[in-house]
């Protein structure tokens, strides 16, 4: 007989979260953890070839990777922006407003 383990698999939307628990072989990877989760076919726009990642505990893994008792699989949705862009554009935007931002007018005291 072949020993088990507990594993969950967790997809994020932007306005909820899916959370599978699944008993799982022992020697299961992170690919047959998600195929067993029904995440995919739920959400058939999960791409684990091309845009979406997937980790265990936040930590970026491959699909074959190995899993523990207890693992979380996770997997992430695309980027919207890349946040180094974002903070760039915000900086650079703050230097503009430095430089040469005109007087606001106060408003008159009553």
């Amino acid at each position: 007989m072949t020993e088990s383990i507990d594993v969950q698999v967790c997809y994020a939307l932007p306005d909820r979260q899916e959370l599978v628990s699944l008993s799982l072989p022992q020697d299961c990877t992170v690919q047959q953890a998600i195929d067993a989760s029904g995440l995919l076919q739920k959400y058939p726009g999960i791409d684990l070839d091309g845009a979406n990642k997937v980790g265990v505990f936040g930590k970026l893994v491959s699909p074959g990777s190995a899993l523990r008792a207890g693992d979380r699989v996770e997997i992430y949705r695309p980027l919207v922006a890349d946040p180094k862009e974002v903070r760039r554009r915000r900086a650079a935007e703050g230097k503009a407003l430095k430089k040469g931002a005109p007087d606001l007018p106060r408003a008159e005291q009553e």
